[in-house]
């Protein structure tokens, strides 16, 4: 796997291969999850084809308080498990690179949407996420693009981003890589104590159970949104957002849960802040078991 941090030695190598070219877009702190997603790109890009991955802490994205400084950066671990899975390249830049000029007053609004959920409770966080997004597919020029479902809004509003910008590039969602328990993977755990840990799966089984509260057919999403509410707060976590609504544009659902809602659900525990989602068309594990669900 080669590395660059500079643009024009990507694109000069870029010049040199032809499609596809698959880019996986990350923040570092590199775990099974993004093994995953990695590995997908490389089953897509098939012998001909090149895997493409970014590591960008994007100064942006973080509100004022955040975890900006202490985000993990562990370079020498990500490039072994990139090239583990098969990434033929890592785009890795400065932020000097990314916004030569400082902070970057060119912004990529997200719209209404960026303003709901995730938007609503980190001001701003979407048109860092945008611009940055942006800026790496102009720069990488890739055929296709990989997310992650657990960021489902940020998909959501990718792909609106993609489409009405006139990006030529497939957007592909893969499905969230879950902890044996269930605790979605994120870069984030790392940041859990020993005793958080073990509270932490309360969302996945949270959602597992809501799952099927909505496929009963005659639940009120309100209603429901409340009792999630309670069940998270009950385990011991400070829900921020316990959205259920359509996937395909993100607005509250109001009365009863179809098929194509999705449930949402952010929530802090400690100084952690975590974030998991479920469809309601989601089948839920069989070893979950009614206990757990209760």
């Amino acid at each position: 796997m080669q590395t660059f941090h500079d643009i024009a030695q990507y694109r000069r190598w870029r010049d040199s291969v032809g499609s596809p070219v698959v880019f996986v877009p990350t923040m570092g702190a590199l775990h099974e999850g993004h093994a995953s997603l990695v590995a997908q790109a490389r089953q897509q890009a098939g012998h001909r084809g090149s895997v493409v991955a970014s590591i960008f802490v994007n100064p942006l994205q973080f509100g004022a308080g955040e975890d900006f400084s202490r985000y993990p950066r562990t370079l020498p671990a990500d490039e072994e498990l990139l090239t583990a899975h098969g990434a033929d390249v890592l785009f890795a830049p400065a932020a000097a690179t990314m916004y030569p000029a400082g902070k970057s007053d060119m912004l990529v609004m997200p719209g209404k949407i960026g303003e709901w959920w995730e938007g609503a409770d980190r001001p701003g966080h979407f048109q860092g996420v945008c611009t940055v997004v942006a800026k790496l597919l102009n720069i990488i020029l890739p055929t296709h693009m990989i997310l992650g479902q657990k960021d489902f809004q940020q998909y959501v509003i990718l792909a609106q981003m993609m489409e009405q910008l006139n990006f030529p590039v497939e957007l592909i969602v893969a499905p969230t890589r879950r902890e044996p328990d269930g605790l979605a993977m994120s870069s984030r755990n790392r940041y859990l104590s020993a005793e958080e840990r073990q509270r932490a799966p309360a969302i996945y089984r949270t959602l597992c159970w809501a799952v099927n509260e909505a496929r009963r057919g005659d639940r009120d999403a309100a209603q429901l949104g409340q009792e999630i509410r309670q069940r998270v707060d009950a385990a011991g976590l400070v829900t921020r957002y316990a959205a259920i609504c359509n996937r395909h544009t993100l607005i509250a659902v109001e009365g009863a849960i179809g098929l194509q809602d999705v449930i949402l659900i952010a929530a802090k525990l400690g100084t952690t802040r975590l974030i998991d989602n479920m469809r309601v068309d989601e089948t839920v594990p069989v070893a979950l078991t009614p206990r757990e669900m209760s």
